[in-house]
């Protein structure tokens, strides 16, 4: 596991989070834009989190277009059962 990969990515999603939170308690305005922006945003780093967790230092650093979209994606079901 990529472990210093893996909790930037966490750091980012929780960050996020406490953000969206702070977001819908404090604005009465805030509405389903903001939210879709900043869930889109939280799902990118949780899934890359867990999509990527193997990665090694060195390819995601230069990781790609390609490897951004795929690790980003909602994890598939078959992904638990080959760890």
């Amino acid at each position: 596991m990529n472990k210093d990969f893996v909790l930037f990515n966490l750091r980012e999603a929780h960050e996020s989070l406490q953000r969206i939170i702070k977001d819908i308690e404090s604005q009465p305005d805030y509405d389903y834009g903001e939210y879709i922006v900043e869930m889109t945003h939280l799902y990118h780093h949780v899934n890359t989190a867990w999509n990527a967790q193997d990665v090694n230092q060195e390819r995601a650093k230069k990781c790609n277009e390609e490897d951004l979209f795929k690790w980003r994606q909602f994890p598939k079901d078959d992904i638990y059962l080959s760890k």
